[in-house]
């Protein structure tokens, strides 16, 4: 009887010792799962994460944000998408077919610069409600799609109708003088119809402005002409000011001739032909010669007939 009963216990241990082999391989298989399934999801700088919980049997779910740089930590089958909060710069042009005819039907091509973002703190309500669908790889090649498709979606072709209006309800010529007020207006609508979304726009810079060859063309003979115009207008001023001088001129050496003709005397004329004689008696380069002709040996002075004769002197 002894016997059997060390058999049965011997039995037991076995049984024991491949459960517990058993457990130990079932563990490291759940820990190798795990690791499998989970992930510790990365955000980089400029980027906010839209997180969400995958589950085996059951619908994934939301599971939170974080503003890069940083990770979740792992956890098991967490995801994440990435979606960039920095600003962007995009252009649309209006050339070719998509110029647009203004209140005068001058057809204008003109480039529309928009500066936007997404809020980081509605990232949520963008995922849910703005983005589209893209595929892991995708992503992973152009980390900016789905902000990119979601601007195509919701803001694009309005801001596109904004400024077609903004442009038709001018005249052609009156654009390019009013680009900052086209610029303002379209930013003010835009503002409004995004209003409550994730999107933020910051600027709307209209440019680029060119008008048909031969309107061009117009324009450059017709500013050539005025030019033109211009600098005759400032030859004709210049000839009447000249002209004005010349008049003022006359008119003072009239005046001081008058003044002197109402001065001059025979006293005076004597007395400067006798200063004058003075200057050439002390300069070393003279030679003088006095012929008196009049009372005292001076020089007659004045107008005399020639053909009567001049008056003996005494």
């Amino acid at each position: 009887m002894f016997t059997p009963n060390v058999q049965l216990v011997s039995g037991r241990r076995v049984a024991g010792g491949a459960l517990a082999v058993t457990l130990i391989v079932c563990g490291f298989a759940a820990i190798a799962v795990w690791l499998l399934g989970a992930r510790n999801p990365y955000t980089p700088a400029g980027y906010v994460g839209y997180l969400t919980k995958g589950a085996v049997f059951g619908q994934s779910r939301f599971y939170g944000v974080q503003k890069g740089p940083t990770s979740a930590g792992r956890t098991w089958l967490l995801d994440v998408t990435n979606v960039s909060v920095t600003p962007y710069t995009y252009t649309e042009n209006f050339t070719g077919e998509d110029a647009v005819l203004s209140r005068d039907n001058l057809k204008i091509a003109f480039r529309v610069h928009t500066v936007w973002r997404v809020d980081d703190s509605r990232v949520p309500l963008f995922m849910e409600r703005f983005s589209t669908t893209i595929s892991p790889d995708g992503h992973d090649r152009e980390p900016d799609s789905i902000v990119k498709v979601a601007y195509s979606n919701f803001v694009r072709e309005p801001l596109k109708t904004y400024a077609r209006d903004e442009v038709q309800r001018r005249n052609g010529l009156e654009v390019k003088d009013a680009l900052i007020q086209i610029g303002e207006s379209v930013l003010g609508r835009i503002r409004q119809y995004a209003d409550g979304s994730p999107f933020t726009i910051s600027s709307v810079v209209v440019g680029n402005v060119q008008y048909p060859e031969e309107v061009a063309s117009a324009v450059s003979r017709k500013l050539a002409a005025t030019q033109e115009l211009q600098r005759k207008d400032t030859e004709i001023e210049i000839e009447r000011k000249e002209r004005t001088k010349r008049e003022v001129q006359a008119q003072g050496i009239a005046n001081a001739m008058e003044i002197i003709r109402g001065q001059l005397s025979p006293m005076y004329i004597q007395h400067e032909a006798i200063e004058a004689q003075k200057q050439m008696v002390n300069s070393p380069n003279h030679t003088v010669v006095y012929i008196p002709v009049g009372p005292m040996g001076v020089p007659l002075t004045g107008t005399f007939n020639t053909t009567a004769g001049v008056p003996a002197s005494k």
